[in-house]
């Protein structure tokens, strides 16, 4: 069991059903699922950048990704329906906690100017989203053997349903909400 998911286990549903009147522990928020997507427009013209991510996504996450395909055609992007534009993984359990606990304690220290993640970034159903501008932050990937620096979205997927609760969880996950100034101060 990784350290994170101890944490939560022995710790947060604790506080959580302290802080929010949870009658046993199933009814508490927990993390489902995690998502690392690539989008990769520019492949299609370049084979070699999918084999690449495929190397890089598989060493960030520990599991193989999967292709994802256009939904529907798009001349703007010369973008045609069934042509892959990108690469996901979807992370449960141990490998979700493992991940998890490598991008607060390791890879969101080293982005660039980091002063937090945003707590405006929920969707309507307590789902976070975070984007990296550059893979190169995780301590997986090898800066001498990259030839493209891309961006990667990761989508937190937990059980309920209310934002409050949602960040309430992930505040005491360990992840590092900015601190939001008011009125320009």
């Amino acid at each position: 069991m990784s350290e994170l998911q101890n944490k939560y286990k022995t710790k947060i549903i604790s506080k959580l059903k302290e802080e929010f009147g949870y009658k046993n522990n199933l009814a508490v928020p927990s993390l489902e699922k995690v998502i690392v997507n690539i989008g990769l427009g520019r492949a299609i013209t370049d084979s070699k950048v999918f084999e690449q991510v495929n190397k890089d996504i598989k060493l960030i996450s520990g599991q193989k990704p999967v292709k994802t395909y256009a939904h529907k055609s798009i001349s703007g992007f010369k973008i045609r329906k069934g042509l892959p534009i990108g690469m996901m993984v979807t992370l449960r359990g141990k490998r979700m906690y493992d991940f998890l606990e490598k991008l607060i304690d390791i890879v969101l220290p080293q982005v660039r100017d980091f002063r937090g993640i945003k707590s405006t970034a929920f969707d309507q159903s307590g789902n976070y989203s975070l984007g990296i501008k550059e893979h190169i932050v995780f301590p997986e990937i090898d800066y001498e053997n990259v030839s493209e620096v891309y961006g990667l979205e990761i989508n937190i997927i937990t059980t309920v349903k209310r934002n409050k609760e949602a960040k309430r969880l992930l505040e005491l996950l360990g992840f590092p909400f900015s601190k939001e100034q008011k009125n320009g101060s």
